[in-house]
């Protein structure tokens, strides 16, 4: 599986994890951030989006709550984050 469809794979199933379980919190960057860095050890979903504007979006979840953000510039995650991708498309 190439770069990208790994990306794509990996924000669909995502997506379908959003529609099964409805305990989702939208954020924004600074709130997400802070909750980072909270947070001791914690698995993190990035994703790039958009064609004509691109932007990254991140999920991660805390005490049974997934949390997401929208970014128009890539955030930090510091490396004791697990991350998927680790390494996305650019």
């Amino acid at each position: 599986m190439s770069g990208a469809a790994g990306v794509a794979a990996a924000w669909q199933a995502i997506q379908n994890a959003i529609k099964a379980s409805g305990a989702i919190i939208k954020i924004d960057p600074d709130d997400f951030s802070g909750l980072m860095a909270k947070m001791g050890n914690a698995l993190v979903a990035e994703a790039p989006a958009g064609v004509f504007t691109k932007v990254w979006k991140y999920m991660t979840s805390c005490k049974g709550f997934l949390f997401y953000t929208q970014v128009k510039d890539r955030l930090s995650i510091p490396n004791r984050y697990d991350q998927i991708p680790r390494n996305p498309v650019t």
